[in-house]
């Protein structure tokens, strides 16, 4: 690994020190098409450069998603089958749900550490550092027993994905032309789709899988060797391309320093944990309280860095996305954490029928991610502007989450047919509107913090993920259904709707 030879001097100490960038930073191609790295940005067909970054990117969010959402599929599964730590839960949809939502808590307190330390040590740096820390944490998930010990292995597996999303999308965009910048960024969330469709489909054949070599009850095991195996492989194949750009000293520096990190978070984390159980508190109360842990670590971070990342934390249209995110990403995880639970409660249906039908939610982002991107750019170049395209979006969106609540609500027996096609359709425009919204906060960021940006906003968008896998499970057991939880689900996107009103936006005068 060394410094690419490319890059300006100063770029080239490793650990981001105050001298210049890190020695994997690329000029942004919106205001330097022909600065270093970036001689191939003007317009014209063919393969680019970028075009390479994207693939990689894709599968980083493929491997990586299949990782975080496998333990949705898995939990119904050991639910459905008394089996595993939830055989003898008194709430395990419940207790199923805290368990998502912690290792959403990791996976929350380390958005921002990530983009500041990819600000620092480079950006491909730290999606090096993230995979490879994923893909070792979730195999190891295949050889733990016992609730704790899946719980801390889980939430160290949330800490370092934690690190992958705001230098993903500050990479995407100092490297691609500002043309193609939503496209770019809805082309390589596609694989978010991939990878909760690949965890919501294959976990069954990948557990029947692990009948042959494990007893029945230990089977799920298998699910989480495969993929962790699966996340080593592209990370190490990351590491490779991105060589001329890594080094080992920067690698070893930034995992340190994100170690760190993430002691501290992973104390935290079962800190809040261990104190709630011990006091008898439910669930949802301890969900609650780590969300109170990102809350306190936004004050924290202004406390601390005020002066130095006060224009992505104090600028009000920028916070305003952040308060969106939550909402967006409580409908994400609600239904890729629950949805096969959900289509086999609602149709009575066997889990392989509905896991099935539940890709059809996962899958439609592998259109509506690329689809949406492209969209924004053509309309921004049209002079539309990408807060009316992500507020169509999110308006058809809430009325279809809204009618598949009812259908829900009133059908006798609801086909499974009918979920299919609703829930496609409304995750359509829901992955649509996503690339959209990170163009949008890119604009919106100053470009030598948009890594910190992009991570507060995951951090704050999190609070969504964490709460919304355990608030949806104590509904289903205490109602004894999903209705009422696809009901609150389609309440918080009409809210994240109205927040998105009042963001201010003008367009790039030129694009």
């Amino acid at each position: 690994m060394k410094a690419a030879p490319g890059d300006p001097s100063p770029a080239n100490s490793p650990t981001g020190s105050a001298v210049g960038p890190p020695a994997d930073a690329v000029p942004s191609t919106a205001t330097s098409p022909s600065g270093p790295g970036t001689a191939d940005a003007a317009p014209g067909r063919g393969w680019r450069s970028w075009h390479t970054l994207w693939v990689l990117l894709l599968l980083g969010w493929t491997v990586s998603a299949a990782d975080r959402a496998v333990t949705g599929p898995v939990v119904t599964w050991m639910i459905d089958n008394g089996v595993g730590f939830l055989a003898d839960a008194e709430n395990p949809h419940a207790l199923g749900g805290l368990v998502g939502g912690l290792f959403f808590a990791g996976y929350m307190l380390t958005q921002f550490p990530g983009g500041y330390l990819g600000d620092r040590y480079g950006h491909r740096t730290l999606i090096v550092v993230s995979l490879l820390w994923a893909g070792v944490a979730t195999m190891l998930t295949g050889f733990i027993g016992g609730l704790v010990a899946f719980i801390v292995v889980r939430v160290v597996t949330g800490l370092g994905e934690g690190a992958f999303y705001s230098n993903d999308r500050s990479l995407i965009t100092a490297a691609t032309p500002e043309r193609d910048r939503s496209l770019a960024m809805g082309v390589v969330i596609t694989g978010l789709s991939l990878g909760i469709t690949i965890a919501t489909v294959f976990t069954p054949e990948l557990i029947e899988f692990g009948r042959l070599f494990l007893d029945g009850v230990e089977a799920w095991r298998m699910v989480f060797w495969v993929l962790g195996l699966a996340t080593v492989v592209v990370g190490a194949g990351v590491a490779w391309w991105f060589r001329e750009h890594l080094s080992f000293s920067g690698v070893g520096k930034a995992s340190l320093h994100l170690g760190g990190y993430s002691a501290v978070s992973l104390a935290l984390v079962m800190g809040v944990y261990w104190v709630g159980t011990g006091a008898g508190l439910s669930e949802l109360w301890v969900a609650l309280l780590e969300v109170a842990l990102a809350v306190g670590l936004v004050l924290f971070a202004l406390a601390r860095k005020g002066t130095e990342i006060g224009p992505v934390i104090k600028n009000r249209d920028l916070f305003l996305l952040y308060v969106c995110n939550i909402a967006i990403l409580w409908n994400l995880w609600f239904f890729s954490f629950w949805s096969v639970s959900i289509v086999a409660g609602a149709a009575n249906s066997s889990f392989m029928s509905a896991a099935l039908t539940a890709g059809f939610n996962a899958g439609a982002g592998i259109l509506g991610f690329p689809a949406g991107g492209w969209l924004s750019d053509y309309g921004l170049r049209r002079g539309w502007g990408r807060k009316g395209m992500m507020l169509t979006f999110t308006g058809v969106q809430a009325v279809l989450t809204l009618l598949f609540a009812w259908y829900l609500s009133a059908a006798a027996h609801p086909s499974l047919w009918v979920m299919g096609l609703l829930l496609f359709t409304a995750s359509l425009f829901f992955n649509a509107l996503q690339p959209v919204g990170h163009a949008l906060t890119a604009e919106l960021a100053p470009a030598r913090l948009r890594g910190s940006a992009f991570g507060m906003e995951n951090l704050i968008g999190e609070m969504g993920a964490v709460l919304s896998p355990a608030i949806s499970g104590v509904l289903r057991d205490s109602t004894g259904g999903w209705t009422a939880a696809v009901w609150m689900d389609a309440a918080i996107v009409v809210v994240g709707f109205g927040i998105l009103t009042q963001v201010r936006y003008r367009p790039p005068a030129e694009v």
